[in-house]
């Protein structure tokens, strides 16, 4: 079912080579933003009436009107299955404790004597949260979303997820009772592309926000990259993405339900497993077949997911070279299942997250870690963090010099002006010392000393 790639016996390749050799998903996001231009473009000009259109068109539902009243969302926590009410509690709990601590406070830096620089961290103004609602149904990433938002002080938060024809054109009945337990009042039955387009542009019924964030499908990742400059993102979620670096001393029963519990997200899910132990790789793939059958989502999600060219079983010749290509493969979630995974997973550069040993599966990051799930895909976990408290958060810098300190300096910035042929900056210091650079001592005397 899930093919082998095996790495062992010759060097491994450096950078780009070693991974074009790894599994990924197709997953064209450049071909699916001409497709969505015109829908935002659309709701740029037509505002209500498009979304309405579309949540038609593409959901099955028609709207009176796109965002949900408030009695529904009281409605939804009211109708909330008590058991389901209280994981989500424990959820924003645990999620609150990690993320308020994720705060960060003004800090000013003493230059020099009457010069400093403050660094102040000043939460975005209003966000859009997008919740996805395909094939599944996740108050979950309502949590990831909210919670960091509402830590770093964000005052107008709005969320959107797609109309349900189950449901009479809301959202599902449990994204609505998550955004009550939030305390996220402001809600929109609107989907994909066009759910960007309405936080991006602004309707009569959303104000535009100045960012948006939360996981979704390949059209809300190319409206992402459509609005990159004119909104602030989180990053442009591909399909979701399990790697297990493991050798002889991991359980592959654990290893197998891992693996399994990330491809039935979407058959475009990828499963990989990195090990120097071919007799982990086989009893692994023993173990597939009957967790598998005893499981759902099979022929639709798992199945395709599994034998997709996404997912494989990485062969190297020892957790060294396992570690070189999971960096490589830079995996939205990472899970370390060696001896001494502590100390291998210090060791990883590039994962969204890392969970370390037998005892922290990928799914319990998923919900109740108190860690965010919402992650970089695709590789850019070489260069992208997950979703935080600072993804919310501008600093800001706040110069204060005296007349001394800047007349200190002038000369080194007129000098500087005039090599980038700027002389019109020199002049602006100049200018406020009666045209000339000030005469002062330097700040250093002659054998390095501060001068008196």
């Amino acid at each position: 079912m899930i093919s082998r790639i095996d790495l062992r016996g010759d060097a491994l390749p450096e950078g780009a080579a070693l991974r074009q050799l790894l599994p990924r998903a197709d997953f064209d996001v450049e071909a699916a933003l001409e497709k969505v231009r015109p829908i935002c473009e659309d709701v740029h000009h037509r505002g209500t009436a498009a979304l309405i259109e579309y949540a038609e068109k593409f959901d099955g539902v028609r709207l009176d009107r796109v965002r949900v009243p408030a009695e529904a969302l009281a409605q939804a926590l009211e109708q909330l299955d008590p058991e389901v009410r209280a994981a989500l509690e424990e959820s924003i709990r645990r999620a609150r404790i990690v993320h308020r601590e994720q705060r960060r406070a003004p800090h000013t830096t003493q230059v020099v004597p009457g010069g400093s620089v403050t660094e102040k961290w000043v939460p975005v103004e209003r966000v859009g949260l997008y919740a996805p609602g395909g094939r599944s149904v996740y108050p979950s990433s309502v949590i990831m979303n909210a919670v960091p938002a509402q830590e770093a002080g964000v005052e107008s938060i709005a969320l959107a997820s797609p109309p349900q024809k189950e449901f009479g054109g809301l959202p599902h009945p449990t994204i609505l009772a998550a955004c009550a337990l939030l305390g996220v009042d402001e809600v929109y039955a609107a989907g994909g592309a066009q759910a960007v387009a309405m936080f991006a542009y602004g309707t009569d019924e959303c104000p535009p926000a100045n960012m948006v964030t939360g996981p979704g499908n390949i059209w809300v990742a190319a409206a992402k990259r459509y609005f990159t400059g004119r909104i602030g993102i989180d990053t442009e979620a591909g399909p979701t993405e399990i790697a297990i670096l493991a050798d002889a001393t991991a359980d592959p029963a654990h290893v197998a339900a891992d693996l399994i519990s990330q491809a039935e997200h979407d058959p475009l899910a990828a499963a990989v497993l990195v090990t120097d132990s071919p007799e982990l790789a086989d009893a692994v793939e023993r173990e597939l077949e009957p967790q598998i059958a005893a499981t759902k989502h099979v022929d639709d999600r798992i199945v395709p997911a599994l034998s997709g060219r996404q997912s494989a079983i990485v062969l190297v010749d020892g957790v060294d070279e396992g570690l070189r290509v999971v960096d490589a493969y830079g995996a939205e979630h990472l899970e370390i299942q060696t001896a001494d995974a502590t100390a291998v997973a210090d060791r990883v550069r590039n994962a969204g997250a890392i969970f370390v040993g037998p005892w922290a599966p990928v799914s319990l990051g998923d919900y109740c870690a108190g860690s965010n799930h919402v992650l970089p895909t695709g590789g850019c976990a070489c260069h992208s963090s997950g979703l935080s408290v600072q993804s919310f958060l501008r600093g800001i810098h706040i110069v204060d010099y005296t007349r001394e300190a800047l007349a200190e300096v002038t000369h080194h910035v007129v000098t500087l002006a005039e090599a980038e042929d700027l002389p019109a900056h020199g002049a602006a210091l100049k200018a406020r010392f009666d045209g000339g650079i000030p005469q002062v001592r330097s700040a250093v005397g002659e054998e390095g000393a501060p001068s008196k």
